[in-house]
């Protein structure tokens, strides 16, 4: 699809919803999806590498950059029943059905917001994100130093990133960009990707 659809706040397209039938944390769920948002058809590849490879969320605040119809936020929602997950996204039609699919599975603990909704008070235990690599370098870098500098003392954000994308030099900047205290490695490599793990101490 045309990527400029799903960066923006209201997608051109039309909005038809359609069924989604995909696995997530195990189980088969059956979701709803639409045009003008990423990865419409299904679970991504670098999402899907991200949620094989990560341990469970931890803590009371679980944090989704870039939600999409929600795959990785209804995951988080699913093996934390008792945390409260807040996905984020520019593109008002991806937050909708992040929202709706939420209610489709009856989870009352995911929060779908643009991310000048979030309160600015609340720290986050853990942040999953498929980052949106292809806004331009300088538009990902204002993102993530947006979002993880919110970790809370002890949290770890874990994020997937192609290879070929520019993986290895984001892991870099991210290394020399964020304040002391935090640490950046690379926790695995599947196929063409890497996941990038940024802990911040105590």
């Amino acid at each position: 699809m045309d990527s400029q659809h799903y960066f923006s706040a209201a997608p051109s397209g039309p909005d038809r919803r359609r069924p989604l039938r995909v696995t997530l944390a195990g189980k088969e769920r059956e979701l709803v999806t639409s045009g003008g948002i990423f990865s419409p058809d299904g679970v991504d590849k670098g999402t899907a590498i991200l949620l094989s490879e990560v341990p469970s969320p931890q803590g009371a605040n679980l944090l989704d950059i870039g939600c999409g119809w929600g795959p990785i936020a209804l995951t988080m929602a699913i093996q934390a029943p008792d945390a409260n997950v807040v996905a984020v996204d520019v593109n008002e039609r991806s937050l909708e059905l992040t929202q709706e699919n939420a209610r489709r599975l009856g989870l009352g603990n995911l929060t779908a917001t643009l991310p000048d909704d979030v309160d600015p008070d609340i720290s986050f235990d853990t942040i999953w994100s498929n980052p949106p690599i292809r806004i331009g370098k300088e538009a990902l870098h204002e993102l993530l130093l947006q979002w993880l500098p919110r970790l809370a003392p002890g949290g770890t954000a874990w994020l997937v990133v192609q290879k070929n994308l520019g993986a290895d030099s984001l892991q870099r900047w991210l290394g020399t960009e964020l304040p002391a205290g935090y640490d950046v490695d690379r926790a695995a490599t599947a196929k063409s990707f890497r996941v990038l793990r940024v802990k911040r101490s105590r």
